[in-house]
């Protein structure tokens, strides 16, 4: 079966570095998908969750927003941060979806980075079962 090379890097490590049948994107424009010999691509991604196959099994990471880029074969995601559905802390997740939640119903603090929070924290939960 045909692959292309997938490393996933955040400022602090290199999360993957694997050959993937296919992987799945949170685009900023809507989910994409992209396969072998895909053709050259540069692409924003927001919060949510990154699908890929290996050995014919889907893994999933958490990526909160970053780039893409496919060119040869090789597709490389810089992300803010990414972590494998394995790693995720669902204590950790679930504490500061509730310190979200609270900061958005009391009203007097920034809304745009609560709802940021909000939104890295509920996606780690939903990847992480």
């Amino acid at each position: 079966m045909s692959t292309l090379q997938l490393d996933v890097i955040t400022p602090d490590k290199t999360v993957v570095s694997l050959e993937a049948e296919m992987v799945v994107c949170p685009g900023v424009e809507g989910e994409f998908g992209v396969l072998p010999q895909h053709v050259s691509l540069l692409s924003a991604l927001k919060i949510g969750a990154m699908r890929y196959r290996t050995g014919g099994k889907d893994e999933y990471l958490f990526i909160s927003g970053g780039f893409v880029d496919v060119n040869n074969n090789v597709m490389t995601v810089l992300a803010e941060s990414a972590e494998r559905a394995a790693d995720i802390d669902t204590a950790r997740a679930q504490t500061a979806r509730e310190r979200a939640e609270k900061r958005l119903a009391a009203g007097d603090v920034d809304a745009i980075r609560a709802e940021a929070a909000l939104s890295r924290s509920v996606s780690r939960l939903h990847i992480a079962r």
